[in-house]
Order: structure tokens, then C-alpha cells, then sequence
């Protein structure tokens, strides 16, 4: 790769070592201000799916009318494919040094990359609420064991978003040292939680025959929502290790993502199926979790949720930190600008602003609205992420001229036809196919009883498109050997890596 360091065109902000507060936005990291280790990275990503929103997600198989044993099957077979996408776009950040939606420019061009935006700000946002919601209800479950009455909603959403604006304002170093302390306490207590609910939670006869229990539309609903829970963190996974040195490997950023991640989500999805198993679909994660720690002992499921609440805001507080970068890319993609911390500020503010109005006026159908939300993240980024992931490790290898993605008029062009086109057929192919719920079915969806396989449709369509594309009418920067685009001088960059 080119040395990035002396290149000119590329954005830049002093930074304030005076306020701790780090003012580097969608800036490259240059290889003096990269830091920290590795290892990070599983703690980090453990502790961001170690939450209930993620408990969550382990009851839609329960739901469709599969007993235990096989929601188990679907949640470990979907966090595993969902994960192996996102923890390839993790490897990516030491290597870019840029926010991921940044890197998106060189797929679909400076402008062309905002397509993929709306998607990612309705994940944020949605997800936000969602875990406000529940970090409030968990703070009442607290508070009313404690002095017998609850705190009203709103004052805990101000309370509670204040805390996460600050947090995120302060920045990445911070915000991955929070997650360590975490992933340390919820090993202590959910720890305990998970083995006391297994020894006493009687689950209903047949939860874990496997000749038994078995429904097409259960499965490959937990599957596509395991899945969905993963390839949901893609879009910005490589802003949490983008100040790492670039020297870190490709293999040892994948495999230090891949197993915080799924361990942090496989145990939380099976841990909801079983409590969700033994108090009933229709209870909410907080009640279930709740119930579940006082059976174990009485008083339990005070320190449970005092460990869930702060869990719930961290996650807040990462996609806070990323809406924010993706605000100011798109800030800079209609007009360029040098960002500053005073960007970060206007960005987080808004963003803490229309979660509380979104959590205080959104919907309280709690279920409903995270599975919908859930399904269309996961259409908007299966197109999004085949294309940025060949477009890295087939069609370009790692080769990228980083300061021409800071250039309206650079060599990756205001639009790229090549992403544009495979990521737009994408979708329209995989719209017959989509199962949202009340919102809307496709004609082949419904023809085999509301199953949607959209992911297996949009995968290969929009990675075979771009791979097509760009083998028949190479985009600027593509170096090529033989004929094959992609292949670098020197046997290429990702070689060296171990890849």
C-alpha cells in the first residue's frame, strides 16, 4: 500500500490532548497517533453483543413455533455466517485507517457511497431506541425492588442519553476501555445468571428433541435475525480498529473480532431462548432475565440488570459514536469540509436528540419493531457488504489511494456505476423474496409460506455483478496482471498479510 502519512489532500484536525476529547473524525489515522493492541478487539465486541438487545434476538425461532433445540441450531448457524462478514470488514480498519462508510467511496464514489447511508442511520437510530427503551425499563426494575416505585421514562431517557453524549463525545479510546470493564463484570454475573438458570428453569417437554420442533419458518426466521444481528455491526466494525497500527495483521484482527463477537452473541441469543422458553414468548427480555435471576436466589436480579443497564448504553453509545462519522461523511460528501470537533459535537447532539424523541413517541410493541428493523438492516447491507468485501480482497487486494477518497474529483469519481448498479439490481432481486412482518411480503415469499431467503438471493447477485463488472470494464485505481483486476505488483498486499 502507499505511504499515507506524507500524502497531501487528506483531512486533518489538530487534535486537544489539553480536553482528553478525541476531535478525529472520518480524518485518516496517521501511524503516529495509532494505538493499542489487538486483543482489544474481543473484549470490545464481546461486551457490544453481551446485552439484552441481543438476548433478544435468540426468541424468534421460539415464536414461529421451534422448540429450544433447534432455535439453538438457527442462532449458531446464523451468528456464524453473520459474523464472518463482519469481523472481514473489521480486519479492514488497521489497513484503511478510515471509517468504513468513507471506504465505501472507492465501491460506489465520493457521492455514490451515500446510497447505503439511509440504512445504516435507520440501524442506529432504531437500535438506540430500542436499547434506551430497555435500559430504562431494566433502571425501573432497580429502582422498584430498591424504594417500591418506578422513575418516570422520560427523566431517565435525558439522564441516561446525557451519559451516552458525553461518553461518545469523548471518543474511541474511552469507549473501548468501558467495554473491557464490561466484558469483565457481565463474566462475573451473567455468568452465575446463565449457569443458575440452566440447573432450575423448567422448560416446557420436548425443548430439546431434535426429531421434534422442527418448522421451516421458525429456523430461517432466528437464522436470517442471528445473522442479521451480525452483518448489522459491518458497517462501521472498522471504526472501532481503525487507530490500530497498521502493522496488525488482517488474520488477527478477523479472528479476535469473529470470536468476541460470536461468543458475546451465541450466548446471549441461547441464553434468551431459555429463559424466553421457560416464562413464555410473549415476556419481554427484562421480565424473562429478571425472572430467571430470582429464581436463582431472591435479590438476584438486582445486580443482573445494575450490569444489563450500563450494557445496553454502551451499545448506545458505540452506534451514537458511529452515526456521528457517518453524519459528518455525509456532511462532506455534499460539500467538502475539514472536520473538527465542533462537527462532533453538532452530530452526537443531534443524534442523542431524536433517540429521546424517538424512545419517548416510539412504538412500545417491543418485539415487533426490533424483528422488522432487524430484517431491513439486513437487506440494506447484504448487497453493501458482498460488493465492499470483494471490492477489498478480490478486486483490489488492500490496494487503495487513500487520499483520493478526501477528493470530490479523485480518481474513485463523484459516482461509480460498477457498486451503483450491483447493489440497486441487488435489491430489486431480492424484493419478491422479502417477509417483513404486517409491513410488507413478497409474491415468492408468500408462495412458500412467508420464508424469506432474501440474504441467500442478494449475496450472490450483487457480488457476481461487481466482480463482472469491474472484470470487463476495470474502475481507476484497479491494477491489473494477466488481465485479472486486482492483482497486485509484488504478489499483493493481502499475501503478505496471511491472507
Amino acid at each position: 500500500m502507499t505511504d499515507l502519512n506524507d500524502k497531501e489532500g487528506i483531512q486533518m484536525s489538530t487534535r486537544t490532548q489539553e480536553t482528553g476529547l478525541e476531535t478525529r473524525s472520518i480524518d485518516f489515522i496517521p501511524e503516529q497517533e495509532r494505538h493499542g493492541k489487538v486483543w482489544h478487539l474481543g473484549p470490545m465486541w464481546f461486551a457490544v453483543n453481551a446485552n439484552l438487545t441481543i438476548l433478544a434476538t435468540g426468541v424468534f425461532g421460539l415464536m414461529y413455533g421451534a422448540n429450544l433445540f433447534w432455535s439453538f441450531v438457527a442462532a449458531l448457524l446464523g451468528v456464524s455466517v453473520g459474523t464472518f462478514f463482519m469481523a472481514f470488514h473489521s480486519a479492514q480498519g488497521p489497513q484503511l485507517g478510515m471509517p468504513q462508510m468513507l471506504q465505501s467511496r472507492a465501491q460506489f464514489g465520493y457521492r455514490g457511497a451515500l446510497i447505503v447511508v439511509p440504512g445504516v442511520l435507520v440501524m442506529y437510530l432504531g437500535y438506540n431506541i430500542v436499547n434506551t427503551q430497555l435500559a430504562a425499563e431494566a433502571t425501573n426494575v432497580i429502582v422498584d425492588q430498591v424504594v417500591g416505585q418506578s422513575v418516570n421514562a422520560e427523566l431517565l431517557y435525558v439522564l441516561m442519553l446525557a451519559l451516552v453524549f458525553v461518553v461518545a463525545l469523548v471518543g474511541y479510546t474511552l469507549i473501548h476501555a468501558i467495554q473491557r470493564v464490561l466484558t469483565v463484570l457481565f463474566l462475573m454475573v451473567f455468568g452465575v445468571l446463565t449457569v443458575g438458570a440452566v440447573l432450575i428453569v423448567d422448560l416446557p417437554e420436548g425443548s430439546f428433541d431434535p426429531g421434534s420442533g422442527f418448522v421451516w419458518l421458525a429456523f430461517l426466521a432466528q437464522f436470517s435475525v442471528a445473522a442479521a444481528s451480525q452483518m448489522g455491526w459491518a458497517p462501521y466494525v472498522a471504526d472501532y480498529s481503525r487507530y490500530l497500527p497498521s502493522k496488525v495483521g488482517v488474520r488477527a484482527t478477523f479472528w479476535w473480532t469473529y470470536l468476541g463477537s460470536m461468543t458475546g452473541a451465541i450466548w446471549m441469543m441461547w441464553l434468551g431462548a431459555l429463559t424466553t422458553a421457560a416464562a413464555g414468548v410473549d415476556t419481554g427480555p427484562v421480565v424473562a432475565v429478571r425472572e430467571a435471576a430470582e429464581g436463582i436466589f431472591p435479590g438476584f436480579g438486582i445486580p443482573v440488570m445494575l450490569v444489563a443497564v450500563p450494557g445496553l448504553l454502551s451499545v448506545t453509545v458505540v452506534n451514537t459514536y458511529c452515526a456521528g462519522l457517518t453524519l459528518i461523511t455525509v456532511m462532506d460528501s455534499i460539500k467538502p469540509l475539514r472536520p473538527t470537533l465542533r462537527h462532533r459535537v453538532f452530530v452526537i447532539l443531534l443524534v442523542v436528540i431524536v433517540v429521546f424523541l424517538g424512545a419517548t413517541y416510539g412504538s412500545s410493541n417491543f418485539l415487533e419493531m426490533f424483528q422488522n428493523l432487524i430484517l431491513i438492516m439486513l437487506y440494506c447491507f447484504v448487497p453493501w457488504t458482498a460488493i465492499n468485501l470483494l471490492d477489498f480482497y478480490t478486486v483490489r487486494r488492500g490496494e487503495y489511494e487513500i487520499s483520493e477518497m478526501f477528493k470530490p474529483a479523485g480518481i474513485y469519481g463523484q459516482w461509480n456505476w460498477r457498486g451503483l448498479v450491483a447493489y440497486v439490481a441487488s435489491l430489486t432481486a431480492m424484493v419478491p423474496f422479502f417477509s417483513i412482518g404486517e409491513w410488507f411480503t413478497g409474491p415468492i415469499a408468500e408462495s412458500i409460506g412467508g420464508i424469506d431467503i432474501a440474504m441467500f438471493i442478494g449475496l450472490p447477485v450483487s457480488g457476481i455483478l461487481y466482480l463482472v463488472f469491474n472484470r470487463y470494464w476495470p474502475a481507476a485505481g484497479v491494477r491489473q496482471k494477466k488481465g485479472k483486476p486486482g492483482a497486485k505488483a509484488g504478489d499483493g498486499f493481502l499475501a503478505d498479510q496471511g491472507v
